[in-house]
């Protein structure tokens, strides 16, 4: 065995591919007018290409993390990324909606495997002392790739045409692929014995949940089919993940997912925390793009464009960020990403008005991106620091779970306030009804209904902001991790380099 001479260029070859499957949960929303002329799609059909690409790369999340402890995080994630690239090719030369969503099924299984082993392997290549750091720059990767996607996807619609959302991702999964195979060291297995009890428990009910609330909003929380309804299929989701968990604390030879890592607080935490911020990250966006496009009148990629501050400051400060991180305070650092976090939100609202100087609506873009530096980095800093090697793989597959739990949650929630924000303040049509948002979303508003709509879409900042809080509450009680077990354990677990 040898030890790992170069973790930071193993990093860097790991952000790539990271990157590029995170832009894909928020690009394709810019192109789904695009789609639907191209394909000749409706509204519930492309609707679709987002809910298959979120369901098959939430589904497999706990799965995923134990097959790279089991046959290696670099072989996996080297998997994972062929099938995303080759998902990407299917998807931009599919020609009919059908097509083009297994494709995205494809694409959602390949980002599946990849995720959990990016943390994975960071977790086990670098010392406590530097992990801070580290993952400061994945963590950033996840908030600027979010931030980033309705950008790229805006500039690619207009350009070029949807097609190339898709495209894209070719030549960066070719690279990424060859800086992975040539900088990713081949890290030790551990022999488990597989929990295929715990693999369909797990994947059944994190379907059923899933399902229901990302489609929710579709059939109105009612009936899907027959007495099959949203509610009952998230109830029945609930209840098999309550067997699940039963099954894990029964299970005394090798469970899916260890309940024993619940017992590091910081863990614990840390999981509720980043399922508030995969919330708020991607519920806040909708109604301030709506904002801008209905009544300021902006184009796809004009909207857009209003995020760039977030995403360059959140970038820039990530190194920073890291460096205080490693030092010990993570806690700090949280505390106050969540409070700017919240004031932004905040701002948002006092500054959402029909009239307001587009460059006034920078200032609470700037203060998130400020925010996302003590955000992604501290918490998964806390929550890895004190994960044994063997059980790297499990915590991250359990970690990036609540993540994109949360912005499920995000997603479906704030489609129903505003909803219900919009019938509460737009004046009624004549003979009573309510105005539909599928009208308002056909052009630029008229003048009478710019002021209540802006109301309402203010109003609904305020729900992540409030979610938020829960996560501001939360950071006010990790402790101090304890050591981290050593020590470069992770190099110690190095069998090999890759480029071997």
């Amino acid at each position: 065995m040898e030890d790992i001479q170069r973790p930071w260029a193993a990093l860097w070859a790991l952000v790539i591919g990271f990157f590029m499957i995170l832009i894909d949960t928020t690009i394709v929303s810019v192109a789904n007018p695009a789609i639907m002329r191209g394909i000749g799609a409706d509204i519930n059909e492309v609707i679709w290409v987002t809910s298959a690409y979120l369901l098959a790369y939430v589904v497999p999340l706990l799965i995923t993390g134990r097959l790279g402890d089991r046959f290696g995080p670099k072989n996996i994630y080297l998997i994972g990324l062929v099938l995303f690239t080759l998902a990407s090719l299917w998807c931009g030369l599919s020609g009919n909606i059908t097509s083009l969503i297994a494709a995205r099924v494809a694409q959602g299984l390949g980002a599946g495997l990849m995720t959990p082993q990016t943390m994975a392997v960071i977790t086990r290549i670098f010392p406590p002392e530097r992990r801070g750091t580290a993952m400061s720059i994945w963590g950033s990767t996840a908030g600027v790739a979010m931030l980033v996607g309705p950008i790229l996807g805006g500039l690619l619609v207009d350009g070029f045409g949807w097609e190339w959302v898709f495209f894209i991702n070719i030549p960066v999964g070719v690279v990424g692929f060859v800086l992975a195979w040539r900088r990713v060291p081949r890290l030790a297995t551990h022999s488990h014995r597989f929990d295929w009890l715990g693999v369909i428990l797990s994947g059944l009910g994190m379907f059923l949940i899933v399902f229901g609330i990302q489609e929710g909003q579709t059939y109105s929380w009612g009936e899907i089919s027959g007495p099959i309804t949203v509610w009952g299929l998230i109830a029945a989701g609930v209840v098999v993940m309550a067997v699940f968990v039963l099954w894990q604390w029964r299970n005394k030879a090798e469970p899916l997912v260890p309940l024993g890592l619940f017992r590091d607080r910081n863990f614990t935490l840390s999981n509720l925390g980043i399922s508030t911020v995969g919330f708020a990250v991607t519920s806040f966006g909708l109604p301030t793009i709506f904002y801008y496009q209905l009544v300021r009148g902006m184009t796809p990629t004009q909207s857009a464009l209003m995020m760039i501050p977030m995403a360059v400051l959140s970038g820039g400060l990530a190194p920073v960020a890291g460096r205080f991180v490693d030092r010990g305070h993570a806690k700090v650092m949280n505390i106050g990403g969540m409070l700017l976090f919240v004031v932004s939100l905040v701002l948002y609202y006092v500054l959402l008005t029909p009239d307001q100087p587009i460059w006034v609506l920078l200032i609470p873009g700037a203060v998130l991106g400020i925010a996302n530096a003590g955000l992604w980095g501290p918490l998964a800093t806390l929550a890895t620091r004190s994960l044994p090697p063997h059980l790297a793989g499990a915590g991250s597959g359990i970690y990036n779970t609540t993540r994109q739990i949360g912005a499920v949650l995000g997603s479906a929630a704030i489609a129903a306030l505003m909803q219900a924000r919009l019938a509460a303040e737009l004046p009624a049509r004549p003979g009573g009804a309510s105005q539909s948002t599928a009208a308002l979303a056909s052009g630029p508003l008229p003048p009478f209904i710019q002021a209540p709509f802006t109301t309402a879409m203010a109003q609904s900042v305020l729900l992540p902001a409030a979610v938020l809080v829960i996560g501001l509450v939360v950071a006010f009680f990790y402790v101090k991790p304890a050591a981290a077990p050593e020590p470069g354990a992770g190099a110690r677990d190095t069998v090999a380099d890759s480029r071997r």
